[in-house]
Protein backbone atom coordinates (compact mmCIF):
# COMPACT_ATOMS: atom_id res chain seq x y z
CA UNK A 1 0.00 0.00 0.00
CA UNK A 2 1.33 3.43 -0.91
CA UNK A 3 2.30 5.74 1.95
CA UNK A 4 -0.28 8.45 2.74
CA UNK A 5 1.67 11.23 0.96
CA UNK A 6 2.05 9.19 -2.23
CA UNK A 7 -1.66 8.33 -2.26
CA UNK A 8 -2.57 12.01 -1.92
CA UNK A 9 -0.13 12.96 -4.68
CA UNK A 10 -1.54 10.30 -6.99
CA UNK A 11 -5.09 11.54 -6.35
CA UNK A 12 -4.02 15.11 -7.07
CA UNK A 13 -2.39 14.13 -10.36
CA UNK A 14 -5.54 12.29 -11.44
CA UNK A 15 -7.70 15.30 -10.55
CA UNK A 16 -5.44 17.64 -12.50
CA UNK A 17 -5.66 15.39 -15.53
CA UNK A 18 -9.45 15.47 -15.59
CA UNK A 19 -10.90 17.85 -18.19
CA UNK A 20 -12.64 20.98 -16.92
CA UNK A 21 -16.41 20.66 -16.76
CA UNK A 22 -18.09 23.05 -19.19
CA UNK A 23 -20.97 25.14 -17.92
CA UNK A 24 -23.96 26.55 -19.76
CA UNK A 25 -25.25 29.98 -18.80
CA UNK A 26 -28.43 31.67 -19.96
CA UNK A 27 -28.17 35.45 -20.13
CA UNK A 28 -30.87 38.13 -19.86
CA UNK A 29 -31.65 37.85 -23.58
CA UNK A 30 -32.32 34.14 -23.20
CA UNK A 31 -29.15 33.25 -25.10
CA UNK A 32 -27.38 30.12 -23.87
CA UNK A 33 -23.58 30.19 -23.95
CA UNK A 34 -21.25 27.30 -23.26
CA UNK A 35 -18.19 28.17 -21.17
CA UNK A 36 -15.65 25.36 -21.50
CA UNK A 37 -13.18 26.78 -18.97
CA UNK A 38 -13.25 29.88 -16.76
CA UNK A 39 -12.36 32.84 -19.03
CA UNK A 40 -8.97 34.43 -18.50
CA UNK A 41 -9.50 37.38 -20.87
CA UNK A 42 -12.69 39.35 -20.24
CA UNK A 43 -14.06 42.55 -21.74
CA UNK A 44 -16.83 44.27 -19.77
CA UNK A 45 -19.08 46.88 -21.38
CA UNK A 46 -21.11 47.87 -18.30
CA UNK A 47 -19.69 49.50 -15.13
CA UNK A 48 -21.81 47.44 -12.74
CA UNK A 49 -20.58 44.23 -14.38
CA UNK A 50 -16.98 45.47 -14.24
CA UNK A 51 -17.32 46.13 -10.52
CA UNK A 52 -18.95 42.75 -9.92
CA UNK A 53 -16.20 40.88 -11.80
CA UNK A 54 -13.62 42.62 -9.60
CA UNK A 55 -15.55 41.97 -6.38
CA UNK A 56 -15.63 38.28 -7.32
CA UNK A 57 -11.83 38.30 -7.43
CA UNK A 58 -11.39 38.29 -11.20
CA UNK A 59 -10.26 41.87 -11.83
CA UNK A 60 -6.91 40.66 -13.18
CA UNK A 61 -8.76 38.81 -15.95
CA UNK A 62 -10.21 42.02 -17.40
CA UNK A 63 -8.43 43.11 -20.57
CA UNK A 64 -10.79 45.94 -21.62
CA UNK A 65 -13.75 47.94 -20.29
CA UNK A 66 -16.24 50.57 -21.44
CA UNK A 67 -15.33 54.24 -20.99
CA UNK A 68 -17.56 54.65 -17.91
CA UNK A 69 -16.01 51.82 -15.90
CA UNK A 70 -13.81 53.59 -13.37
CA UNK A 71 -13.91 51.46 -10.22
CA UNK A 72 -11.87 49.92 -8.75
CA UNK A 73 -9.02 52.24 -9.72
CA UNK A 74 -7.00 49.53 -11.45
CA UNK A 75 -9.52 49.27 -14.32
CA UNK A 76 -8.60 52.81 -15.39
CA UNK A 77 -5.34 51.44 -16.80
CA UNK A 78 -7.20 49.07 -19.15
CA UNK A 79 -8.04 49.82 -22.79
CA UNK A 80 -11.35 51.71 -23.02
CA UNK A 81 -13.49 50.32 -25.81
CA UNK A 82 -16.12 53.07 -26.02
CA UNK A 83 -19.67 53.49 -24.79
CA UNK A 84 -23.15 52.25 -25.62
CA UNK A 85 -23.38 54.06 -28.95
CA UNK A 86 -19.77 53.97 -30.13
CA UNK A 87 -18.38 50.63 -29.03
CA UNK A 88 -15.11 49.89 -30.82
CA UNK A 89 -15.71 46.34 -32.03
CA UNK A 90 -12.34 46.17 -33.79
CA UNK A 91 -10.52 47.07 -30.58
CA UNK A 92 -12.47 44.43 -28.66
CA UNK A 93 -11.56 41.82 -31.27
CA UNK A 94 -7.90 42.78 -30.99
CA UNK A 95 -8.01 42.10 -27.25
CA UNK A 96 -8.88 38.45 -28.01
CA UNK A 97 -11.41 38.06 -25.17
CA UNK A 98 -12.64 34.67 -24.01
CA UNK A 99 -15.95 36.33 -23.15
CA UNK A 100 -17.52 39.79 -23.54
CA UNK A 101 -20.00 41.00 -20.92
CA UNK A 102 -22.55 43.45 -22.32
CA UNK A 103 -25.74 45.23 -21.32
CA UNK A 104 -29.02 43.89 -22.68
CA UNK A 105 -29.44 47.20 -24.50
CA UNK A 106 -26.04 46.91 -26.18
CA UNK A 107 -26.15 47.32 -29.97
CA UNK A 108 -23.05 45.25 -30.71
CA UNK A 109 -23.93 41.83 -29.28
CA UNK A 110 -24.73 40.27 -32.65
CA UNK A 111 -21.66 41.78 -34.33
CA UNK A 112 -19.45 40.37 -31.59
CA UNK A 113 -21.04 36.93 -31.90
CA UNK A 114 -20.66 37.07 -35.68
CA UNK A 115 -16.93 37.51 -35.12
CA UNK A 116 -16.88 34.32 -33.07
CA UNK A 117 -16.81 35.87 -29.61
CA UNK A 118 -18.73 34.52 -26.65
CA UNK A 119 -21.14 37.20 -25.42
CA UNK A 120 -23.13 37.24 -22.18
CA UNK A 121 -25.77 39.99 -21.87
CA UNK A 122 -26.68 40.99 -18.31
CA UNK A 123 -28.40 44.12 -17.05
CA UNK A 124 -29.55 44.16 -13.41
CA UNK A 125 -32.34 46.61 -12.59
CA UNK A 126 -33.68 45.26 -9.30
CA UNK A 127 -32.42 43.54 -6.16
CA UNK A 128 -33.46 40.14 -7.52
CA UNK A 129 -31.63 40.93 -10.76
CA UNK A 130 -28.44 41.66 -8.82
CA UNK A 131 -28.67 38.31 -7.03
CA UNK A 132 -29.32 36.50 -10.31
CA UNK A 133 -26.45 38.26 -12.11
CA UNK A 134 -24.11 37.29 -9.29
CA UNK A 135 -25.07 33.66 -9.82
CA UNK A 136 -24.52 33.87 -13.59
CA UNK A 137 -21.18 35.64 -13.28
CA UNK A 138 -20.08 33.21 -10.59
CA UNK A 139 -20.72 30.34 -12.99
CA UNK A 140 -19.01 32.15 -15.88
CA UNK A 141 -15.95 32.96 -13.80
CA UNK A 142 -15.79 29.60 -12.01
CA UNK A 143 -16.18 31.31 -8.63
CA UNK A 144 -17.79 29.48 -5.71
CA UNK A 145 -20.32 31.21 -3.47
CA UNK A 146 -20.80 34.36 -5.53
CA UNK A 147 -23.76 35.10 -3.23
CA UNK A 148 -21.32 36.15 -0.51
CA UNK A 149 -21.31 39.52 -2.29
CA UNK A 150 -25.10 39.70 -1.97
CA UNK A 151 -24.92 38.88 1.75
CA UNK A 152 -22.51 41.77 2.20
CA UNK A 153 -24.83 44.12 0.25
CA UNK A 154 -27.89 43.01 2.20
CA UNK A 155 -26.18 43.48 5.56
CA UNK A 156 -24.97 46.94 4.52
CA UNK A 157 -28.43 48.06 3.42
CA UNK A 158 -29.90 46.83 6.72
CA UNK A 159 -27.26 48.82 8.61
CA UNK A 160 -28.09 51.93 6.58
CA UNK A 161 -31.81 51.47 7.27
CA UNK A 162 -31.17 51.26 11.02
CA UNK A 163 -29.49 54.69 10.87
CA UNK A 164 -32.59 56.46 9.48
CA UNK A 165 -34.61 58.13 12.28
CA UNK A 166 -38.29 57.33 12.67
CA UNK A 167 -39.33 60.88 11.76
CA UNK A 168 -37.86 60.38 8.29
CA UNK A 169 -39.91 57.26 7.64
CA UNK A 170 -42.59 57.67 5.00
CA UNK A 171 -41.16 60.88 3.55
CA UNK A 172 -42.19 61.10 -0.12
CA UNK A 173 -39.15 61.23 -2.40
CA UNK A 174 -38.60 62.13 -6.03
CA UNK A 175 -35.31 60.65 -7.26
CA UNK A 176 -34.21 61.98 -10.65
CA UNK A 177 -31.56 59.68 -12.09
CA UNK A 178 -30.81 61.54 -15.34
CA UNK A 179 -31.57 64.81 -17.07
CA UNK A 180 -34.76 64.81 -19.07
CA UNK A 181 -36.71 63.77 -15.97
CA UNK A 182 -35.80 60.10 -15.93
CA UNK A 183 -36.82 58.92 -12.50
CA UNK A 184 -36.16 55.96 -10.21
CA UNK A 185 -39.45 54.09 -9.78
CA UNK A 186 -40.42 51.82 -6.90
CA UNK A 187 -39.48 48.72 -8.90
CA UNK A 188 -35.91 49.85 -9.64
CA UNK A 189 -33.00 48.89 -7.40
CA UNK A 190 -32.79 52.55 -6.31
CA UNK A 191 -36.49 52.56 -5.49
CA UNK A 192 -36.13 49.29 -3.58
CA UNK A 193 -33.35 50.84 -1.54
CA UNK A 194 -35.57 53.82 -0.70
CA UNK A 195 -38.28 51.42 0.42
CA UNK A 196 -35.88 49.48 2.62
CA UNK A 197 -34.75 52.77 4.18
CA UNK A 198 -38.37 53.50 5.08
CA UNK A 199 -38.92 56.29 2.54
CA UNK A 200 -41.81 56.71 0.12
CA UNK A 201 -41.54 57.19 -3.62
CA UNK A 202 -43.78 59.37 -5.80
CA UNK A 203 -43.06 57.12 -8.82
CA UNK A 204 -45.25 53.99 -8.55
CA UNK A 205 -44.01 50.58 -9.63
CA UNK A 206 -46.51 50.37 -12.50
CA UNK A 207 -44.61 53.09 -14.37
CA UNK A 208 -41.57 50.84 -14.64
CA UNK A 209 -38.08 50.94 -13.10
CA UNK A 210 -36.82 54.14 -14.76
CA UNK A 211 -39.67 56.02 -16.46
CA UNK A 212 -39.46 59.42 -18.14
CA UNK A 213 -41.73 61.70 -16.14
CA UNK A 214 -43.81 64.70 -17.15
CA UNK A 215 -42.64 67.66 -15.03
CA UNK A 216 -46.25 68.45 -14.12
CA UNK A 217 -46.52 64.97 -12.60
CA UNK A 218 -43.81 65.90 -10.09
CA UNK A 219 -45.48 69.23 -9.30
CA UNK A 220 -48.79 67.50 -8.59
CA UNK A 221 -47.12 64.75 -6.53
CA UNK A 222 -45.41 67.46 -4.45
CA UNK A 223 -42.52 65.42 -3.01
CA UNK A 224 -41.15 66.38 0.41
CA UNK A 225 -37.59 65.48 -0.63
CA UNK A 226 -35.74 65.48 -3.94
CA UNK A 227 -32.61 63.45 -4.72
CA UNK A 228 -30.71 64.47 -7.85
CA UNK A 229 -27.23 64.54 -9.36
CA UNK A 230 -25.22 67.75 -9.56
CA UNK A 231 -25.63 67.97 -13.35
CA UNK A 232 -29.41 67.97 -13.17
CA UNK A 233 -29.74 70.18 -10.12
CA UNK A 234 -28.88 73.42 -11.87
CA UNK A 235 -32.01 75.50 -12.40
CA UNK A 236 -34.20 73.05 -10.50
CA UNK A 237 -36.31 75.77 -8.89
CA UNK A 238 -36.70 77.51 -12.26
CA UNK A 239 -38.57 74.61 -13.83
CA UNK A 240 -42.16 75.71 -14.49
CA UNK A 241 -44.19 75.34 -11.33
CA UNK A 242 -41.44 73.64 -9.36
CA UNK A 243 -41.06 76.58 -6.99
CA UNK A 244 -44.35 75.36 -5.46
CA UNK A 245 -42.95 71.92 -4.62
CA UNK A 246 -42.59 71.42 -0.89
CA UNK A 247 -39.06 69.97 -1.19
CA UNK A 248 -37.80 73.04 -3.04
CA UNK A 249 -39.61 75.56 -0.84
CA UNK A 250 -38.09 74.00 2.28
CA UNK A 251 -34.64 73.37 0.80
CA UNK A 252 -34.99 69.61 1.11
CA UNK A 253 -32.92 68.72 -1.94
CA UNK A 254 -29.96 66.35 -1.83
CA UNK A 255 -27.52 67.03 -4.66
CA UNK A 256 -25.15 64.13 -5.24
CA UNK A 257 -21.59 64.66 -6.44
CA UNK A 258 -20.54 62.81 -9.64
CA UNK A 259 -18.60 60.18 -7.70
CA UNK A 260 -21.65 59.59 -5.49
CA UNK A 261 -23.80 59.39 -8.61
CA UNK A 262 -21.60 56.56 -9.89
CA UNK A 263 -22.11 54.59 -6.69
CA UNK A 264 -25.84 55.24 -6.59
CA UNK A 265 -26.49 54.32 -10.21
CA UNK A 266 -24.67 50.99 -10.36
CA UNK A 267 -26.52 47.86 -9.24
CA UNK A 268 -23.56 45.92 -7.95
CA UNK A 269 -21.16 45.48 -5.04
CA UNK A 270 -21.36 49.12 -3.87
CA UNK A 271 -25.13 49.09 -3.28
CA UNK A 272 -24.58 49.07 0.48
CA UNK A 273 -22.52 52.24 0.11
CA UNK A 274 -25.31 53.72 -2.03
CA UNK A 275 -27.78 52.96 0.76
CA UNK A 276 -25.55 54.83 3.20
CA UNK A 277 -25.54 57.87 0.90
CA UNK A 278 -29.34 57.85 0.67
CA UNK A 279 -29.67 57.30 4.42
CA UNK A 280 -27.45 60.32 5.09
CA UNK A 281 -29.69 62.40 2.84
CA UNK A 282 -32.78 61.26 4.77
CA UNK A 283 -31.13 62.03 8.12
CA UNK A 284 -30.01 65.49 7.06
CA UNK A 285 -33.01 66.65 5.01
CA UNK A 286 -36.05 64.71 6.15
CA UNK A 287 -35.74 64.48 9.92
Amino acid sequence: MLPMFERLLAALLVACALPAVAVEVKDDLGTVTQIATPPQRIVSLLPSLTETVCELGACARLVGVDRYSNFPAQVNALPKVGGMDDTNVELIASLKPDVVLVAVSSRVSERLRALGMKVVALEPRSYKDVQRVLDVLGRVLGVNDAQRVWRYIDAGVKAAASSVPAQAHGVRVYYEVASGLWAAGESSFMGETLTRLGAGNIIPANLGPFPKINPEFVVKANPALIMIGSRGAEGLAQRPGWDRIDAIRRGRVCVFKPEEGDILSRPGPRMAEAAQIMARCLREKAS
